[in-house]
């Protein structure tokens, strides 16, 4: 078994994860729907998020690896395509369409009550209603929570405290007998698989679920390069008991080669076309919710990089800051900044800048502002303020003036 050090096991991933190219956006290319399918197919999985603070998480996935884009074309493309489609991939995600039959097995599932007991309640408790639903998103979809009747009440203290229609829409959802876009405010709109899917998709057989399994850590094993079992399983939500004896049989067939890692305490595997750059130079903000750093026990195997979200933590208590994003230059996490975009004042806000120990504090700003500046007329910013919260900001403010 061929074992890669630290250093390899990280140029794989980034050029698995689209780093190892120069970013079309910022060499002053047109960006157009290529390059999004490009991304997508490369990532089979961009994470959606419904927080603002900065822009959406999945403009900001793309913006890591193209570099400025048109955001109204994005949409366009992820809407109208046929190319792209939502579901509950790594959590909610847009998706190579043709994944669709690959993920049946999951909507099955969700019959069977794999998912939330809030949902899966409103199933088995009120079926009546459901058919309700059912025929409203038929004769008149497509269709929001708003437009539903609500039979109450809602019950109180879930996580999201949704009310009935919501609830049974979503049901439906993630049973596959509803799909959705995003509307203007990003919420999601209902309606038939049958009229927002290609036919062609619709249409193709469903795979076994060991072959459908199989499919799903394929395209894992693509997008990371090099993982173990739990990163391969991990990416699109599979359960290790059911993914180990799948990734096994891979490895049989040879389409999975099993690698030590240096500083890896476990197996890994490599995808036998996964490229090995001689160097990276890579510079890139990511959101939290990038694939890249989504697994934080893979983050921290790969660079040595202690991550967590802080914005369900307590102001006193966050380390970091609010909406934190890593900061990637050449191959390497180097640092992380709290970011917020004031729309109305025009400026991209930098709460706090740190730099991880080791950084050349220099370099790093230096790099992090020209990132900044990037990202900031990407959003419509005129202007990048840095207020003296952390290590970096001393070298950050210099590096903007």
């Amino acid at each position: 078994m061929d074992t890669l050090s630290a250093s390899q096991a990280r140029r794989i991933a980034l050029a698995a994860q689209g780093f190892a190219e120069q970013r079309p956006g910022e060499r002053g290319a047109r960006v157009d729907r290529r390059h999004f399918r490009k991304v997508l197919d490369r990532l089979s999985a961009v994470q959606i998020d419904t927080v603002n603070v900065v822009a959406r998480a999945h403009l900001l996935t793309f913006f890591a690896r193209l570099g400025p884009y048109d955001q109204a074309a994005l949409g366009r493309w992820l809407h109208d395509s046929g190319d792209v489609w939502e579901y509950w991939g790594h959590a909610a995600s847009f998706l190579p369409v043709d994944l669709h039959p690959a993920l049946r097995f999951k909507m099955e599932a969700a019959h069977r009550g794999a998912a939330y007991s809030e949902l899966i309640g409103l199933l088995r408790d009120r079926p009546e209603y459901m058919d309700e639903v059912r025929r409203a998103v038929r004769e008149r979809g497509p269709i929001e929570p708003a437009h539903l009747r609500d039979p109450g009440p809602r019950d109180r203290g879930t996580w999201w405290d949704w009310d009935p229609p919501k609830r049974a829409l979503e049901m439906l959802f993630w049973a596959g007998e509803v799909t959705a876009v995003r509307g203007r405010q990003f919420e999601r709109i209902y309606d038939l698989p049958e009229r927002v899917l290609p036919a062609a998709i619709l249409e193709a057989p469903t795979p076994t679920i060991e072959e459908s399994r199989r499919i799903l850590l394929r395209r894992a094993a693509a997008a990371l390069g090099v993982a173990t079992l739990g990163d391969l399983a991990d990416y699109h939500r599979q359960k290790i008991p059911q993914a180990k004896p799948v990734v096994e049989a891979m490895v049989a067939d040879g389409e999975l080669l099993p690698v030590g890692v240096q500083g890896w305490d476990r197996q890994a595997y490599l995808w036998p076309d996964a490229r090995l750059p001689r160097r990276v130079q890579a510079r890139a903000l990511l959101a939290p919710f990038d694939s890249l750093i989504w697994e934080r026990d893979r983050a921290e195997r790969l660079f040595d990089f202690l991550y967590r979200i802080e914005i369900y933590v307590p102001a006193p208590k966050r380390v970091h800051g609010y909406y934190v994003l890593p900061f990637l230059l050449g191959d390497d996490l180097v640092g992380r900044v709290d970011l917020k975009a004031d729309r109305q004042a025009k400026v991209l806000r930098v709460r706090a800048a740190w730099a991880e120990d080791g950084t050349d504090h220099d370099e790093a700003a230096s790099a992090l502002a020209a990132e900044l500046e990037l990202l900031a007329g990407f959003l419509g910013l005129q202007d990048v303020a840095v207020e003296d919260r952390g290590n970096l900001a001393p070298s950050l403010r210099l590096a903007l003036h």
